[in-house]
């Protein structure tokens, strides 16, 4: 195939020179220089056929040359000049016409791109229409997925792999993802069947053509949440290294969603492959779009906060009026805890731009939450006039009121959905939904007079619910007594209120949490017992014995001061170790106080008592004949003689 396409190469190199020879005879000559223009474009030289074309503008004319002009441009990605070529000519060929399509298509004016191919179809008998039909489901799947889906069945058979793989795309915008999964499995069957028929293809070229049906596969399943998955198949397709620079850049972008703040090593090398040569000619506006998105999320995942700011800011220039790259800006200012930047940022965006204000506005409410003003959080949501209403806002807004104990300004927020639902959809599901948690909002917080009116409006539209006008008898049963009996009088009777259910077998059921024990039936021989006499006793419940300390002695009473602290029984002297040693050595060096140098006299503490009883000696009693209170003993019984304390022992807190 390779030796092939050289010998048509080196054909229209020698067709060129034939014509670079009539030239030089003939510089005007309009056929040579169309040959030489065909023979420059079939053999890549794009810009130098422009040259030529342009250079001998009227020698050509406008409208012969149309065609290779335009192809050229389109070549060289200029494909707004190629639109203009086009439209200005007033050839209406079938190459013109699919060149125009194509260009349409790259522009992503898809429905003015999808009626040149339907004309085309129609108008044309040649063996080119499997490529039409193929180029108008690559049409029709562009739509599903970036604009809007079309509303007409064009009865496209999936006779090829490339027809099939288009069809799976637009499975894929109308979210049918195990649909598109079937078909994107067939078309990898198909082009491995068509592929392998042909001799000169190669295992690598095979599976080349397949990497971009295996990587929309690895797409699907990340929608579907199996991320892992996902992610193996999209580093087999990056490992072939395909030649296609918009199939890698798209790959290695999914690839860095699912890492997300992990894995970021991972991520900074799969971005690099994001920024190869040519790659914004391959993709669409919103491809390039979310690659950028993602390198400055990257950026704010890896700490790079003056790269997110440059990047983000360019988003901002080029998309002005997308919210992104304003809440990764805000996103990048809450990282360094500056939430007043992010305030402002947030609220200038919201003012130039009133038409996306909504997703801004719930923003800026978390951000008061985060901060802990939660009334400012309750303003901020309910300026919101498109969410104003909705049940989640209202419940949102009751349950901030609530945690702040405004149970008014609650209360307020029912009332004005209530009303707004009253003057536009009166007597909706959703009205009255409001309408019962309005009325059970009160009652819970006590307000059962402002309930009566909510409690009235649901029993009127249902009078068989009980419940409701439980609840309202109930309230009126505070405000009019008289209307509530009145009320009471179309609860239903007891009779109809009476179900057939067994209580005993509810009891005993499985689910039951409390059983009634049921009393033991009298028999014929408890009742002989009961007339002889013989009752049973109710057994009594053994008191257990309190534990004693380990050191118990049974045999020695115990100490009747062991309740008391140890400081304030009467046996209590004190500590005796390092008395001494506390008192010597107070005061300037060589100076002694004079309650030392008495301690020093021997002939001074000869005289006094010893500080601890001596064996066979009695104590003397203290001076003072006054008990305090706690040491204060009840009178004894008999005369008995207290038996001497036992000594304490070291560690124990016991009095035993």
């Amino acid at each position: 195939m390779a030796s092939a396409a050289l010998s048509v190469t080196a054909l229209w190199n020698e067709v060129s020179r034939h014509g670079q020879n009539v030239l030089q005879e003939n510089k005007d000559d309009a056929t040579a220089l169309h040959c030489k223009v065909v023979c420059l474009i079939h053999n890549g030289n794009f810009k130098e056929a422009l040259n030529v074309i342009n250079t001998h503008t009227k020698v050509l004319g406008s409208d012969a040359i149309a065609f290779e002009k335009a192809y050229s441009e389109y070549r060289l990605n200029r494909v707004e000049n190629a639109l203009k070529t086009i439209e200005n000519t007033n050839q209406e060929t079938n190459k013109l016409k699919e060149l125009y399509g194509q260009v349409l298509y790259r522009l992503e004016r898809y429905e003015k791109c999808l009626t040149v191919y339907r004309d085309l179809i129609r108008n044309s008998q040649d063996d080119y229409e499997e490529e039409r039909k193929t180029n108008m489901s690559a049409v029709v799947a562009a739509m599903n997925i970036w604009d809007k889906p079309p509303l007409d069945d064009f009865g496209l058979h999936e006779t090829t792999y490339e027809l099939c793989y288009n069809l799976a795309c637009s499975l894929i915008g109308q979210g049918r993802l195990t649909e598109a999964m079937k078909k994107l499995q067939e078309a990898e069957v198909l082009c491995s069947q068509s592929l392998s028929e042909d001799s000169d293809m190669t295992e690598e070229d095979i599976n080349a053509e397949l990497a971009i049906i295996h990587s929309q596969m690895a797409y699907v399943i990340q929608l579907q949440g199996r991320t892992e998955d996902a992610l193996q198949l999209y580093n087999q397709v990056i490992k072939l290294k395909p030649a296609d620079v918009g199939l890698v850049a798209v790959t290695a972008n999914n690839i860095i969603t699912i890492n997300k703040d992990q894995n970021v090593f991972d991520s900074k090398k799969k971005v690099k492959l994001t920024n190869a040569e040519g790659v914004e000619h391959k993709l669409v506006r919103k491809q390039i779009q979310a690659i950028d998105f993602n390198k400055a999320l990257l950026a704010l995942y890896t700490n790079q906060a003056e790269q997110c700011r440059k990047l983000a800011s360019s988003l901002q220039a080029q998309n002005p009026g997308h919210p992104r790259p304003v809440l990764i800006q805000v996103a990048q200012f809450c990282k360094e805890k500056q939430h007043s930047k992010a305030l402002e940022l947030l609220q200038s965006f919201s003012q130039k731009h009133p038409e996306r204000a909504a997703e801004i506005k719930l923003t800026m409410a978390q951000l008061y939450l985060v901060q802990g003003h939660v009334t400012k959080a309750c303003d901020i949501l309910k300026s919101i006039e498109d969410y104003k209403y909705k049940a989640g806002m209202v419940s949102a807004l009751v349950t901030m009121y609530s945690h702040e104990e405004d149970i008014d300004s609650a209360i307020d927020v029912f009332s004005q959905a209530i009303q707004y639902f009253q003057e536009n959809q009166p007597n909706s599901q959703a009205h009255l939904f409001l309408v019962r948690e309005a009325a059970n909002y009160k009652l819970k917080y006590g307000r059962k007079k402002e309930a009566i009116s909510d409690l009235e409006q649901l029993w009127k539209q249902n009078p068989k619910d009980t419940h409701t006008l439980a609840q309202l008898i109930s309230a009126y049963s505070l405000v009019d007594q008289e209307k509530a009996k009145s009320l009471s009088k179309h609860l239903p009777s007891p009779d109809t209120m009476s179900f057939k259910v067994d209580v005993d077998e509810l009891e005993n059921s499985h689910g039951a949490t409390y059983v009634r024990k049921k009393p033991a039936k009298v028999t014929g021989e408890n009742m002989q017992q009961k007339e002889q006499g013989h009752i049973d006793i109710k057994k009594k419940k053994k008191k257990k014995k309190g534990k004693l300390p380990k050191n118990c002695d049974p045999k020695v009473a115990p100490d009747p001061e062991r309740w008391l602290p140890m400081r304030e029984r009467s046996y209590y002297r004190g500590k005796k170790k390092g008395k001494k040693k506390e008192q010597i050595g107070k005061g300037t060096q060589g100076a002694t106080s004079g309650a030392s140098a008495e301690l020093l006299d021997a002939s001074k503490t000869a005289s006094s008592p010893p500080t601890s009883p001596r064996p066979g000696s009695t104590v003397s009693a203290p001076s003072s004949n006054i008990v305090p209170p706690r040491q204060q003993k009840p009178a004894a019984s008999g005369g008995t003689r207290k038996k001497p304390q036992q000594k304490k022992k070291k560690g124990g807190k016991s009095g035993w």
